[in-house]
């Protein structure tokens, strides 16, 4: 056993040499944090890149940036651990993102976001002030840090209160000053933030080394994946009216309901009536941005074109004028897509089941009486 040990710590010591920058990359993780590993290998950190994100790659093989520029400024949230990021965010070099690199087609390392010390605020986006510590030093949320002979676990409340996520999912503002992405987090709450939705604790050890009854989920739920462990942060209801009836939708979240300008959100609502299925018309929840009042791409956008996307902490009712009759059954269904189908169209976004499926968010029937 003691061998077996040696040459793991001389294995992860080579491999931290072989290194191409300073962050060791995901593998040197998995032998101690195997549940962690396999998560994080499937989430959209991990495969935040240009060959693993079709919606990502659509939109930055039609961006002036890259089609004149021969630059990827998108580097400095999706490949923040490339090895000539320097290039790629700098302004009169070039820089784009090489299949060849395994530091370019990593995604955003284990390592590089455990570095993340504080966030610098920026007008134009926020940036990740990255640890000067020593190669093996993590930042993470125990209260009882432990080094072991992989890395020393160091805490910091960013980690805690979410605040670590700011650096790059706060807001990208274009030439125009547009807020083309933005998380607007409304009044602070202790209770909830990036961390304690989108990382919530689930049964299991976090490490082989360092037994837990709980860990972080690090596949991070949202509109790609693991949406089911987000509805209970929406609550939709039936209400009776003199007239028809409503449909009250509360967004628990600190943020919009839905955050990225290419979603395309609806409300479904039917009504079956001895038999037959009575489909009423959709009600649409988006945020557009555009030019001339109408949509267009980010980097042309300089206004929001049109915003009816639920607030934090909003409750939105939507009345309908349909008459109910007793044992009328009503379906009532939340879901979006990935982006518009115009929209993928426009974009030539290579398709899949994934983009042009409706994923559902909250569904729910109620006969009436």
């Amino acid at each position: 056993m003691k061998i077996k040990n040696l040459l793991l710590i001389f294995t992860l010591q080579i491999s931290s040499l072989l290194a191409t920058n300073s962050y060791a990359p995901n593998d040197e993780c998995k032998e101690c944090h195997p549940k962690i590993y396999e998560e994080y290998e499937k989430s959209m950190h991990r495969n935040s890149t240009i060959w693993t994100d079709p919606i990502h790659k659509a939109v930055w093989d039609m961006h002036p940036v890259n089609t004149k520029q021969q630059q990827y400024k998108c580097a400095k949230c999706h490949i923040p651990s490339a090895d000539n990021i320097s290039d790629m965010l700098g302004k009169d070099t070039k820089g784009v993102p090489n299949p060849e690199n395994v530091t370019h087609t990593q995604g955003i390392l284990c390592t590089y976001c455990h570095k993340i010390e504080s966030i610098k605020e920026g007008v134009m986006s926020n940036t990740n002030k990255m640890a000067d510590t020593e190669y093996k030093d993590y930042f993470g949320t125990r209260d009882d840090p432990k080094r072991t002979r992989y890395h020393y676990s160091v805490k910091n409340e960013n980690f805690a209160n979410g605040k670590v996520c700011m650096g790059c999912h706060s807001h990208k503002k274009n030439k125009a000053m547009l807020d083309v992405c933005v998380t607007d987090m409304g009044k602070e709450d202790e209770k909830e933030n990036c961390i304690t939705c989108h990382m919530p604790q689930v049964k299991g050890s976090m490490s082989t080394k360092h037994d837990t009854p709980t860990y972080a989920f690090h596949g991070y739920p949202g509109a790609n994946l693991h949406k089911d462990m987000l509805t209970k942060y929406i609550d939709m209801k039936f209400l009776a009216a003199e007239k028809g009836f409503k449909i009250s939708i509360h967004n628990q979240s600190p943020h919009n309901m839905m955050l990225h300008p290419m979603r395309f959100t609806q409300l479904l609502v039917s009504v079956e009536r001895e038999g037959k299925v009575e489909e009423l018309k959709p009600e649409v929840f988006l945020r557009m941005i555009g030019k001339d009042k109408k949509a267009s791409p980010p980097w042309i956008a300089n206004e929001v074109v049109k915003d009816t996307m639920i607030k934090p902490k909003e409750t939105r009712l939507i009345e309908y004028d349909k008459e109910l009759q007793k044992g009328d059954i009503l379906t009532v269904t939340l879901g979006y897509y990935l982006l518009k189908p115009q929209v993928a169209k426009r974009f030539g976004v290579e398709r899949n089941e994934h983009i042009d499926t409706f994923h559902i968010l909250k569904k729910i029937t109620h006969t009436i009486k």
